[in-house]
């Protein structure tokens, strides 16, 4: 009954983050492999991959197998930061992905609508479009190959 209790109020939290939280059939390197490769066939630029879990073993520490893939879209970046600055501190765009406590592969990142919230910004069809690409990515990203 507590992890009835547990997973509901996380789901509650979560979205009140505007954080989409999805599964994965693969392992967190093929996930992230897949990701990059569906992001750059896409046009768009990788900057980043960090290790969370390594980084945590550099301090002598253990964390679940978590990586974040940083990538973006300069110029619909620019365009959002044209109208406000401070969307450069929520941008580029990341994906999470990560082993849970359970032993399942997640993947998470934000909302797009966590911009438009949280910045002066007139740019609802350029938030649907991060929206839509976020979850076709991530669903591609995740999915299981078949035989």
């Amino acid at each position: 009954m507590k992890k009835i209790a547990l997973i509901v109020a996380t789901t509650f939290s979560l979205m009140a983050n505007d954080i989409v939280v999805k599964n994965s059939c693969t392992d967190v390197t093929t996930t992230v492999q897949n990701l990059k490769k569906i992001v750059k066939k896409k046009g768009l630029s990788v900057f980043a991959t960090i290790n969370h879990s390594a980084n945590a073993k550099m301090v002598g520490m253990k964390l679940n197998e978590s990586k974040m893939v940083i990538f973006g879209n300069a110029k619909l970046g620019t365009a959002l930061m044209q109208q406000d600055m401070t969307v450069g501190l929520d941008l580029p765009l990341r994906v999470l992905v990560f082993t849970d406590t359970d032993g399942r592969v997640k993947m998470a990142y934000r909302d797009g609508s966590w911009l438009a919230d949280k910045h002066v910004l007139n740019a609802q069809k350029k938030i649907a479009k991060i929206n839509r690409a976020m979850d076709i990515f991530t669903t591609k990203a995740g999915q299981c190959k078949k035989d």
